[in-house]
């Protein structure tokens, strides 16, 4: 706590009332642009380490990666970097975006419950469903996305939580937006609204984004530039959302982008290094079919080292 204290003290002038009030817009803009485009310059291929997979290679391919390249210590950087930057506007940006005249617009707050909704708990059933249909239809790329998918989400969630627990943050609507640093160690895992840091939503929207855009490029390379965009974009709009309803800090948003961001690169990246890992084993060798009784029938392929 004394480290946030003294991060107040070392602000500058710029951040002053007068210099936040110019500065709001800019930091926003600066948190999602970078939210949005630092996990797309992560997901370029290292030229030594990697080979490009074409169509017509099955899900289970091995491709021998580096687990963590140079890249990833930038991006991680880079999120570290602008968690902190956002501090201090974190009370502005708040108030901006929980205006009464955003609020009580009616367009806003559908679209805000639509992208929250499609993220929580629909990460986990479009996830899920990718799955089954690939082990139903034999299609064993659309099942790999659709569990490598659901495991970004289950480890960045596992992340996110114990730090929400951990760090204590109260939620904006509990400080009325006026103290941002009101952190109390392990009082998130007493009190559901001392889990403000990181953003859960936001966490499970980038990680499935990351997840969906390195499949693709592992599969079909040339679709990236469309699905990318679309991904991280939607992905960013989830943690506006929790910001226009005063769930969480710009700050939350920001974390929360970096953990989801890094559970899908490292999921899908480790999956395919090592295809024959013990949980896609028993996962991916999972045979789903009709049993001919309109039921459905289950086979398991248990690893036997």
């Amino acid at each position: 706590m004394s480290y946030l204290n003294s991060l107040r003290l070392r602000i500058p002038a710029a951040f002053g009332p007068a210099g936040r009030r110019h500065s709001v817009n800019a930091a926003l803009a600066l948190a999602m642009s970078l939210a949005t485009a630092a996990p797309l310059a992560a997901q370029n291929p290292a030229p030594t380490d990697e080979r490009t997979i074409t169509p017509k290679d099955t899900a289970h391919t091995a491709q021998q990666k580096t687990l963590f390249t140079y890249r990833d210590a930038l991006l991680a950087g880079g999120f570290a970097a602008l968690t902190v930057l956002m501090f201090p506007a974190d009370r502005a940006i708040a108030r901006k975006l929980t205006d009464s005249s955003l609020t009580t617009n009616r367009f806003f707050q559908n679209s805000a419950r639509g992208f929250e909704g499609i993220t929580a708990p629909g990460a986990y059933i479009i996830g899920g469903g990718l799955y089954a249909v690939g082990r139903l239809a034999h299609k064993p790329n659309l099942a790999d996305l659709g569990w490598h998918g659901t495991e970004s989400v289950i480890l960045a969630t596992a992340i996110t939580g114990v730090l929400k627990g951990t760090m204590g943050r109260a939620r904006p609507f509990v400080t009325n937006d006026t103290n941002p640093r009101d952190f109390q160690l392990g009082g998130g895992f007493r009190n559901a609204d001392r889990q403000s840091f990181p953003s859960g939503h936001t966490t499970t929207a980038f990680a499935v984004a990351s997840s969906v855009t390195s499949e693709t490029r592992r599969l079909y390379p040339n679709a990236v530039k469309f699905v990318a965009p679309v991904m991280y974009g939607g992905a960013t709009l989830v943690g506006l959302s929790r910001m226009y309803h005063n769930k969480h800090w710009a700050s939350d948003v920001v974390l929360g982008a970096g953990i989801g961001t890094f559970s899908g690169i490292k999921v899908v990246r480790y999956s395919h290094a090592h295809p024959q890992n013990k949980v896609d084993r028993v996962i991916l060798g999972t045979t789903i079919a009709m049993n001919g009784e309109d039921g459905v029938a289950l086979g398991f392929t248990v690893p036997v080292k």
